[in-house]
């Protein structure tokens, strides 16, 4: 089934909101930040489905004006269902001048025999900052099902005034892979990934010391943080739980959100 979600976020005086959306089913959009003092639009993606199933075709357009903000957020685990073909995601993002961008999801859970195939691509003007992460998990871990899908992809594009800055390709066969191999998750059973980027020419040096203080050494997950080519940098993590690498992710976004999305814009 093809699923659509489409919206466009607009600011009147400084403050952002959703001027359009056009969903179909099973999602829903919802304002979930109206007590929010940053003028900044806090909208979830919301469905009446438990997750994706097999021939599902969700596809997500973003588009955020000049000067707008905007904070998206998930209501829960995203489910891939057994599946004897494939579900894939696209999703659009298009930025415009001084246009904040930050989406730090829920963990996807595949389940035995799922395929998956997202694409994600953004378009970014000048004066912009962008976040987006995704965690990807063995499967139904407490079940006792680990590492019984087919196929999980996550393909991210970054351009910038329509030049391929950012590319990152996540791709996990467990059967045709050593998953648990060296190079690959080496004995862990989540992976995180954390793409953090901004075309205002702000370095991200003192972020990147700052998160692999905080997190690099910590028990039982491998972090790892690279600055990218320009102003932003990506950050890797292993571990053996989701909700761990979650609540790192969303601490990651809180700080960046607070110190460098808004700063210049209250």
């Amino acid at each position: 089934m093809i699923s659509s979600l489409d919206i466009k976020v607009e600011q009147r005086e400084g403050v952002s909101y959703l001027k359009d959306a056009y969903v179909t089913q099973p999602f829903r959009i919802v304002p979930v930040g109206q007590y929010k003092r940053d003028k900044a639009a806090y909208l979830m993606i919301m469905s009446s489905s438990p997750g994706l199933l097999d021939n599902d075709d969700h596809r997500i357009s973003i588009n955020l004006a000049e000067g707008t903000k905007l904070q998206l957020q998930t209501q829960a685990y995203q489910r891939l269902f057994h599946m004897k073909n494939k579900s894939s995601q696209t999703t659009l993002i298009n930025m415009e001048r001084t246009s904040v961008f930050a989406y730090v999801p829920h963990p996807v859970v595949p389940q035995s025999s799922s395929t998956f195939i997202s694409h994600n691509k953004v378009e970014m003007k000048e004066d912009c900052h962008f976040l987006l992460s995704d965690i990807i998990t063995c499967g139904r871990k407490l079940s006792g099902e680990e590492f019984e899908y087919n196929h999980f992809q996550n393909l991210t594009e970054l351009f910038v005034n329509g030049r391929l800055e950012v590319k990152d390709n996540v791709l996990l066969q467990p059967d045709l892979m050593p998953i648990q191999g060296i190079g690959i998750l080496e004995g862990f059973t989540h992976q995180g990934t954390l793409i953090y980027y901004n075309t205002a020419k702000m370095s991200v040096l003192e972020y990147i010391e700052y998160f692999y203080k905080q997190y690099g050494e910590r028990e039982n997950i491998q972090f790892g943080i690279s600055q990218l080519e320009g102003d932003g940098f990506m950050i890797r993590i292993l571990g053996q739980g989701a909700e761990k690498l979650y609540t790192i992710f969303q601490q990651i976004q809180e700080k960046l959100w607070g110190e460098l999305f808004l700063e210049q814009r209250l």
